[in-house]
């Protein structure tokens, strides 16, 4: 009798909890912290406060082996993956630009000569989703739910395009403006109230004059740094060092002055979830039955570690006042909508590369355009003179298709030559042909996980993989994303909220599986073309 008198309530408590998580929340809040990688997350959790990112770790389901089963670990390619649930094989997105092989001619992404930018310069805004392929999870919301509302926000026009796709309510960031702004595809004008925002310019008074350590020098982990003086009062330095040794004097990032600065420092991320918070009020989200999604794209994080590299003071310290916003932020949300009706899900697009200058020696980087300038002169000695190579784009190779035909050459051939011959050059670790991918099935090692980016209509005639460690040669560039390598593939993946119990999962995580159990907790269909699972940790099956 002892032992049924405490399983009673027990029960009842459990039939409670069941209960309430069957009920789909008023609101989900998706955040995307670019370039994070898994590890981030406990090697900086000592100095994080309560009410940020240890509250949802200490109070969310946490999948600490998350990744993305594909070599193009991008930003546009891995946001799709996040709001499709598919891989780069099947909704298309292989980079933010790519070759149309029947006229030769660049094709980007987010770019739509029939759109305009609202409120904006000409030519900054002209972006729509019409090159995005497969729906997403706002498309799918929208289609169970007409009444629930679908917003986006992003510095980066790509990433507000792509993760909202064909929703309303997608705004980014007008950077020598310093305005928030919309294309004409989403909607004739500006919100009243954005613009109202706008002409505030309460955004300027997160413009940073100098970057400072928020803590105790003693309190970081990192020693690299380049901005943040650690020795003088000067806020800019010219050179990049480590604390434990001398070394000659390196450029700086190659970072803008003035307002656009301030999407490279910590102050990217304050205003992306300032204006976050202003989508939560002024749409009134979750504040009716009919669930609603808010997708938050923090672009910053991703180019402070391309600029500083993922060792540096800069990405430690942005994290540490990334906590303080999003805890700002989560109390601000709670505050507007009971937190037994919202579910906050926190990833990355990827994480990214160690900084080529890491070791005791900088390591060798991918020269792309010597690449292909020594790629068409193989070509030309080989089948004549002739402008064989069209573009390098994203470890892609795009050939000239008409020139081949012209020839009356065997585009299968051409394409397994320039594969063979680009296994020459240091640092490609494999290197397959576009008829390779379409004829062969490859289930398991490197080369699924090249397929899986592989997209015929978009992707190039050869797909280079660089070796672990390399990336390719940019101007001032200390790391990078777009590998195969746990440092890229392996990302954070935390849900809190209603029917999120605290947890630890330790098994291997596909990230395709974010939409499909985000929109089963929504109880609406999953997107058309997703391929993952639905994680039952989240939902009971």
């Amino acid at each position: 009798m002892m032992k049924l008198r405490y399983f009673l309530p027990f029960l009842a408590l459990s039939a409670t909890l069941r209960t309430t998580a069957a009920e789909p929340p008023r609101l989900v809040v998706q955040i995307v912290v670019g370039s994070m990688r898994a590890e981030d997350l406990s090697r900086y959790a000592g100095n994080y406060g309560e009410g940020g990112l240890r509250r949802l770790l200490d109070g969310g389901t946490v999948f600490a082996d998350s990744r993305y089963d594909y070599q193009q670990t991008t930003t546009p390619v891995s946001l799709a993956t996040l709001t499709t649930g598919a891989n780069p094989s099947v909704h298309g997105i292989v980079a933010e630009r790519w070759i149309d092989y029947v006229n030769n001619n660049v094709v980007e992404l987010i770019k739509d000569r029939s759109a305009m930018g609202i409120d904006c310069d000409a030519g900054i805004g002209d972006c729509s989703p019409r090159n995005l392929v497969a729906p997403t999870l706002g498309e799918s919301l929208q289609q169970s739910s007409p009444k629930s509302l679908v917003a986006t926000v992003a510095l980066d026009p790509a990433s507000a395009v792509v993760a909202g796709g064909y929703t309303r309510n997608v705004f980014w960031m007008d950077a020598p403006r310093a305005n928030w702004i919309t294309s004409s595809f989403y909607a004739e004008t500006l919100p009243v109230w954005a613009r109202k925002y706008n002409l505030s310019r309460e955004i300027l008074g997160y413009i940073p004059f100098a970057w400072e350590l928020k803590y105790p020098r003693e309190r970081y982990r990192n020693s690299q740094s380049t901005v943040i003086d650690l020795n003088k009062p000067e806020h800019l330095r010219r050179k990049r060092h480590r604390l434990t040794s001398v070394e000659p004097e390196k450029p700086a990032p190659n970072v803008p002055s003035g307002i656009e600065r301030m999407l490279y420092t910590p102050s990217g991320n304050a205003v992306t979830l300032a204006f976050a918070k202003q989508l939560l009020t002024q749409m009134r989200l979750g504040k009716d039955t009919a669930p609603d999604l808010l997708n938050i794209c923090l672009d910053a994080p991703r180019r402070i570690a391309e600029s500083y590299g993922p060792e540096s003071i800069e990405v430690e310290d942005m994290y540490y006042r990334l906590d303080e916003e999003l805890a700002q932020f989560l109390n601000y949300l709670y505050a507007q909508i009971a937190p037994e009706e919202v579910v906050v899900v926190l990833t990355s697009d990827h994480g990214t590369s160690p900084s080529f200058d890491t070791g005791h020696e900088e390591s060798d980087r991918f020269n792309t355009r010597q690449f292909e300038v020594i790629v068409n002169g193989f070509l030309n000695v080989r089948y004549g003179m002739g402008d064989w190579v069209l573009e390098y784009e994203d470890k892609c190779v795009y050939l000239n298709h008409n020139l081949i035909y012209e020839r009356g050459l065997d585009l299968a051939e051409v394409q397994n030559e320039v594969a063979i011959f680009a296994m020459q050059f240091r640092g490609v670790s494999h290197a397959l042909s576009a008829t390779a991918m379409r004829t062969s099935y490859f289930g398991s090692g490197y080369a699924r996980k090249m397929q899986n980016s592989f997209y015929p209509r978009r992707s190039g005639d050869v797909i280079l993989n660089l070796m672990p460690g390399w990336i390719e040669e940019q101007e001032r560039c200390w790391s990078s994303s777009g590998s195969m390598y746990g440092y890229d593939t392996q990302v954070p993946l935390v849900f809190y909220g209603v029917g999120v119990g605290p947890q630890r999962i330790k098994r291997r995580v596909d990230m395709t599986a974010v939409a499909p159990t985000v929109a089963r907790m929504l109880e609406i269909t999953e997107p058309a073309a997703s391929e993952g699972e639905v994680l039952p940790e989240i939902i009971d099956l």
